[in-house]
């Protein structure tokens, strides 16, 4: 089966984004791209919410081919753009997916069916970035298989809180560790087979 992993990074004080949904106050340094690289290497499908989609959708597509831009980020932007992408939503249409015409559509009644199903189906690694009210959904219902969170040095004392869940979800420590030549620990989690199945409740 594949994985469903969800990369995010989350202050000390368990911040999201900061408060007006401000996510330049997060404390996000170049081992942070560096790690979602790695992640992406590894995946060929990208499943978002619609805000984060179009964030992405309006600044990724044109950075591989930006000779001003790091190597790194072209390099993302290279495997962003050669994915699978699946968007849940129930506004977006397909002609404001241009230019990323391999986009599929799910409605957020259908998501929990698709990504179910994305799951049984044979391939690489399925990624969630941002994405947070979608990623806090998939996980209560236990369609999320690793959650990496990068935690970095600065406390917010607001914003949107990292976890918005109904019910306690259980977790299982994989992996912690400093991310090279950087202030971002990086904490791997596996979610324990308590989490809630697909339907229940």
């Amino acid at each position: 089966m594949r994985k469903v992993i969800v990369t995010n990074i989350v202050t000390p004080d368990g911040y999201f984004e900061g408060p007006g949904k401000d996510f330049l106050a997060m404390p996000e340094e170049d081992a942070f791209d560096e790690y979602n690289a790695e992640r992406l290497r590894a995946a060929d499908t990208l499943v978002l919410g619609r805000l984060t989609y179009e964030g992405a959708n309006a600044y990724w597509p044109g950075v591989a081919d930006d000779p001003t831009a790091p190597a790194g980020l072209r390099e993302m932007s290279r495997l962003i753009n050669a994915m699978d992408k699946v968007v849940v939503s129930d506004s977006l249409t397909p002609e404001r997916t241009a230019p990323w015409h391999d986009t599929r559509i799910v409605g957020r009644g259908a998501a929990h069916e698709a990504v179910a199903g994305l799951r049984r189906s044979p391939g690489r690694d399925i990624l969630i970035f941002g994405s947070h009210v979608l990623w806090n959904d998939l996980l209560a219902h236990g369609l999320v298989d690793e959650l990496h969170l990068m935690i970095g040095p600065k406390v917010l004392g607001g914003g949107t809180p990292a976890f918005e869940l109904p019910a306690p979800v259980s977790l299982r420590l994989l992996d912690a560790r400093p991310l090279p030549y950087s202030q971002l620990v990086l904490i791997r989690y596996g979610v324990a087979s308590s989490a809630r199945p697909m339907g229940a409740g």
